[in-house]
C-alpha cells in the first residue's frame, strides 16, 4: 500500500479544506448488484486537525481541498447564478470502491473528468462556500466572456477597412 501524504492545510481565500464521507449503497438492477453513491457529513470547519491525510482510504472519510483559480471565475460565477449551485466531486473507482481526487465548483472541470473513467458526484453548494466564493470573485474580479470577432472594436470598426 502507497503511503499517504500528510500535508498541512488551512483555509485561505483560495482554499477550503472540506471533509466528507462517501457513502455506498447496494442497489438491485434487475440480476445486477451496483452501488450509488453519495456526499455525507460534509465538515466544513475541520480546523480542530490541521495535520490530515489527503484523500485518506478508510473507513470512507475523506478531506479533499476546494481550491478556486482565478482562470474559472466564469464557471463560478455560471455555477453562484444557477438556480441549485453544485460542487463536484471527481472520484476514481478501484476495487469497487471509489476514491476522491478532485473536488470543483467549475463545471467544466467536472465535465471534462465525466468523459474519461471517473464518476463526478455532486451535491448542492452550502451557503457559507457560496458567500467565499463571491468574496473570491469581488476579490478577483470577473472574467468576460471575449468577443470571438473584432477583438472588442465598435460596430463601425470591424477591421482594417473600415475606412477610418
Amino acid at each position: 500500500m502507497p503511503e499517504q501524504v500528510t500535508l498541512e492545510i488551512k483555509k485561505d481565500e483560495s482554499i477550503w479544506p472540506i471533509y466528507f464521507r462517501l457513502q455506498a449503497e447496494e442497489r438491485q438492477v434487475g440480476r445486477w448488484t451496483t452501488y450509488a453513491w453519495t456526499i455525507e457529513d460534509l465538515c466544513l470547519n475541520g480546523e480542530q486537525d490541521s495535520n490530515v491525510t489527503l484523500a485518506e482510504i478508510g473507513a470512507g472519510n475523506y478531506m479533499l481541498p476546494l481550491e478556486l483559480f482565478r482562470d474559472e471565475r466564469m464557471e463560478y460565477r455560471f455555477n453562484l447564478n444557477a438556480q441549485d449551485p453544485h460542487l463536484f466531486f471527481v472520484c476514481a473507482e478501484e476495487d469497487e470502491q471509489l476514491k476522491p481526487v478532485l473536488m470543483t465548483a467549475a463545471q467544466g472541470v467536472a465535465a471534462r473528468y465525466m468523459d474519461g473513467d471517473y464518476v463526478v458526484l455532486h451535491i448542492q453548494i452550502p451557503l457559507p462556500i457560496q458567500v467565499w466564493m463571491e468574496a473570491y470573485l469581488g476579490r478577483h474580479g470577473e472574467l468576460e466572456e471575449f468577443k470571438r470577432r473584432g477583438g472588442g472594436k465598435g460596430k463601425k470598426q470591424k477591421g482594417r477597412s473600415s475606412g477610418n
